[in-house]
This record gives C-alpha cells, sequence and structure tokens, in this order.
C-alpha cells in the first residue's frame, strides 16, 4: 500500500453550546490512532462497532494506541447524543458535519435509499504519530444506495490483528537493524 496521509479539514465539535474548531493536525499529529468511520449514529451496526470498540480499547491500547476515534457523516449535537446515550468513555465521537473529512478518505457513499444522503461507508484505519495511514480496510461492497451494511473487516478484532501483525514487523524490523550492525561490527565493517 502507498503511504497515505489523512485528509486535512477542521472538525466542528459542541461543547457548552459553544462551537469548537480541532483541525486534523491537532487531533492525530503526535498519536498513534485507530480510527473507524461509520455510516451514522444511532444506527444498530454502527452502534455496535462503537461498542464493540469501547470494550475492546484496553487492548487495543496495549498495542501501542493513544486514541480511538470513530467518525460520522452526522453534526456536532448528534456526535454528542449518540456519546451519551451509548455511554462510551474511552472511543472519541467525531462530527463530520460537512462530510469533507469522509470525501478526503474517498469514503462518501449515497444512502439516499434509507434516506440518509451521503453518508461514509464502513472503513478502519490505523494511523501513525505523524498522520501516516499504516493500515485500512474497507468492508466489502462499495456502492451508492447498498440494500446491504457489512460489517466484518473493521471490527475491533480485526484493527487487533492487523496492530499485533505492525508490531511484530516493525519489531522484527529493529531486531534485524541491530543484527546487521552487530555483524558488520563483528566483521570488522564499519557502517558508513
Amino acid at each position: 500500500m502507498n503511504a497515505m496521509n489523512i485528509p486535512q479539514i477542521d472538525f466542528y465539535f459542541i461543547e457548552d453550546d459553544a462551537t469548537i474548531i480541532e483541525t486534523t493536525k491537532d487531533l492525530f499529529l503526535g498519536k498513534r490512532t485507530v480510527l473507524f468511520c461509520v455510516p451514522g449514529a444511532f444506527t444498530p451496526v454502527s452502534t455496535s462497532q462503537l461498542l464493540g470498540f469501547e470494550e475492546a480499547f484496553g487492548d487495543i491500547k496495549d498495542l501501542g494506541v493513544d486514541q480511538v476515534l470513530c467518525v460520522s457523516v452526522n453534526d456536532g449535537f448528534v456526535m454528542n447524543a449518540w456519546e451519551e446515550s451509548a455511554g462510551t468513555k474511552n472511543v472519541m465521537l467525531f462530527p463530520d458535519g460537512n462530510g469533507y473529512f469522509t470525501q478526503g478518505l474517498k469514503a462518501v457513499v449515497a444512502k439516499e435509499n434509507m434516506g440518509m444522503g451521503l453518508r461514509s461507508w464502513r472503513i478502519a484505519f490505523i494511523i501513525n504519530e505523524n498522520g501516516v495511514v499504516e493500515w485500512a480496510s474497507v468492508e466489502d461492497g462499495q456502492r451508492a444506495n447498498a440494500s446491504d451494511d457489512p460489517y466484518e473487516k473493521t471490527t475491533p478484532n480485526e484493527v487487533i490483528i492487523a496492530l499485533k501483525e505492525l508490531n511484530a514487523n516493525n519489531e522484527a524490523a529493529e531486531g534485524a537493524d541491530t543484527d546487521i550492525l552487530a555483524q558488520l561490527a563483528a566483521a570488522g565493517i564499519s557502517p558508513q
């Protein structure tokens, strides 16, 4: 996969009846992030996915993740109500009211057949501290006005499997660098 950066946009949060604007840079840089996008707040599958990530938060954090974020093409008032209704404490809910972030991810689909307008297809990411996507998974069949809502490739379990693989690969790469340097030193060769 080619390196992909997350879209640079402003998120509009509602706190104490005031609009707070946070940039993508402020929210993602310096933090390893798991991000998942859902078609809509309060929908049955999206709520199940949100609660699944809330339950798996400790395991995900133990694998070197600083934050877990859920994005939906809904406004800040709706996302606040969904967070309160779901009772989440660890997963942060992000409103993409204008859909610009979702558009930047190329995840926008029409859900007009359900009266929902433009929404996000279900997608999940692991993003490093520099805002570069380390891993991404998209549910099969991304298309406009789908009658189904697949949920197999963006589950907390799939993210945990991907994190374990990424961490193992990173550890192996670090070990390989050490081994090569040690072998060069033992052979009396100084790396340039």
